[in-house]
């Protein structure tokens, strides 16, 4: 039986590259030969399967009015990597009741076996949807960017998920930077704001520059690890590809899931 990490990728706002990410990671691991499962966590408005080119018949949707179950709508979308889609402009996905989001994780944790990893792509913002699936993560990718509304953002989710969930460790990675000095300084920023205010230990995990063919990649919805694999950006992503991989073996899983349970089963 497989040992699954779960990482979520996540930010305080949108438009700071979490989909491109998600599934651009989620390729990166697949090519050392990791299995994946993508969770599109961005409920109702979910679109990594756009890069992968992939028409998806079943979304969470079927599961929650108990059409099918959450292995039936688990689809391949490329070798190693399977997909969960949260389904294209459904309202009704965007305030799951408490109950409904833990059907969910039940149902990612009953498939979790299969996987090495499991990546979900949370929605942007603090909903109570983000932080339910922040929560059940083993490890928390907050995506920080030089806009200064990210700083704000960012900080308010750690914040968040520290009051709530008791979280104490959050990964960081710096995105949409013009170098890795760039992303080095501005982690270094943001640390020292969140560690004024709040007592939680956070991880430089990535520097993903925002390349011209990162740009070119996204306007056509590809994965700039098969457009240009050699550019900056592919390269900084399939770095902490390396990273996460190189961890996961050293470390085992995170504490992330059974800290979920503790902290909010039972909650309403």
């Amino acid at each position: 039986m497989k040992t699954s990490k779960t990482i979520s990728i996540t930010s305080g706002k949108g438009g700071v590259g979490k989909t491109t990410l998600t599934a651009n990671l989620a390729l990166a691991l697949a090519m050392k030969g990791q299995s994946v499962l993508i969770f599109d966590g961005d409920l109702g408005m979910a679109n990594v399967d756009l890069f992968f080119g992939t028409k998806l018949r079943k979304t969470l949707m079927n599961v929650l009015q108990e059409e099918a179950p959450i292995s039936e709508i688990v689809c391949e979308v490329h070798k190693n990597i399977s997909l969960i889609s949260g389904g294209h402009g459904l309202a009704d996905l965007q305030s799951l009741s408490f109950f409904e989001r833990r059907s969910l994780i039940d149902g990612l944790n009953s498939i979790s076996s299969s996987y090495d990893w499991i990546i979900m792509d949370t929605s942007p913002g603090i909903s109570e949807n983000v932080l339910y699936l922040n929560a059940a993560a083993d490890e928390v990718c907050v995506i920080i960017t030089p806009d200064p509304a990210s700083f704000a953002d960012s900080y308010a989710l750690i914040k968040l998920m520290n009051q709530k969930y008791k979280r104490k460790k959050f990964s960081i990675i710096c995105n949409q930077v013009r170098s890795p000095q760039e992303g080095l300084n501005l982690f270094v920023r943001f640390e020292s704001v969140v560690h004024q205010f709040l007592d939680v230990g956070l991880n430089f995990l990535a520097t993903i520059p925002q390349d011209q063919a990162l740009r070119l990649a996204n306007q056509s919805t590809r994965l700039i690890l098969k457009q240009d694999p050699r550019s900056l950006s592919s390269l900084g992503i399939q770095q902490m590809a390396e990273d996460l991989d190189s961890r996961k073996h050293q470390n085992g899983r995170g504490p992330g899931r059974s800290i979920f349970w503790e902290q909010v089963v039972g909650v309403a």
